[in-house]
């Protein structure tokens, strides 16, 4: 999980700061924090690499969501536990953990070839810093382009009125990464839908049948909350789900 985590943070800093700024050289490990004046620019360039890149650290937690399968997964579980309207069980911190973890596994083949293509060889000398943005984002471009409708797309760079593009390649990351967010805001919205079927059928039975028993002050929910969770149990719901969910991404 620490080289998950660390590819994702480096393959951040490739996709959010511009290239001029990654080709200027590193600064040393050997940082001295103080106020002083300088006559070399390239101090300059060096103090503002370091105040982006710690920016883009700070905004990892919402660049995992932004450009991952983490948005479909927790607005999916988010929905699953409002059909059984259950409001603490799972609870969130749980919900959080498994869209998480279901993330990680998701996004490993592509955070591999992110790794090996572009953080290793980089790390090690053998390419250039604009190589390894290239080598880092081509993957994960490759991943939101799979789950990315051509009309968000085509939404976005027409609100840009920038030309239109030809291929993938004259997409820029900027663009892509709104029109990503709302295709897996579209895809877990009909998914969804779909798990909230079954169970809104129960509640009308039930309802339906304390209201011919002339039971009107009894809250239906609380009749059919045990016939939802013994269905979701019977059917075996989570291996369905998340069943459901892995196999969305292919």
């Amino acid at each position: 999980m620490k080289e998950y985590l660390k590819i994702l943070i480096l393959s951040a800093v490739f996709i959010f700061i511009p290239s001029h700024l990654l080709a200027a050289p590193l600064p040393s490990a050997n940082i001295n924090i103080g106020l002083g004046t300088s006559n070399n620019p390239q101090d300059l360039a060096a103090t503002l690499q370091i105040m982006a890149l710690l920016t883009i650290l700070s905004l990892a937690p919402a660049i995992l969501i932004m450009t991952t399968a983490f948005i479909r997964i927790v607005v999916v579980l988010s929905f699953l536990r409002n059909a059984l309207s259950i409001q603490n069980a799972p609870p969130s911190q749980v919900i959080i953990a498994l869209a998480l973890f279901l993330t990680f596994y998701i996004m490993a083949p592509y955070w591999g070839e992110a790794n090996q293509n572009g953080l290793q060889p980089y790390l090690n000398g053998e390419i250039s810093q604009t190589e390894a943005v290239n080598n880092v984002a081509a993957p994960l471009r490759e991943f939101m382009f799979k789950q990315t409708r051509e009309a968000d797309i085509a939404l976005f760079v027409n609100l840009s009125q920038a030309e239109r593009p030809e291929t993938q390649e004259d997409v820029s990351t900027f663009t892509l990464i709104p029109a990503f967010i709302i295709s897996e805001l579209k895809t877990a919205f009909q998914l969804g839908f779909m798990i909230y079927i079954p169970f809104i059928v129960i509640d009308m039975i039930v309802a339906s049948t304390l209201m011919s028993m002339g039971m009107m002050m009894l809250p239906p929910t609380m009749i059919s909350l045990p016939f939802k969770v013994l269905l979701f149990v019977m059917v075996d719901g989570w291996h369905l789900l998340i069943n459901s969910l892995i196999v969305s991404f292919k």
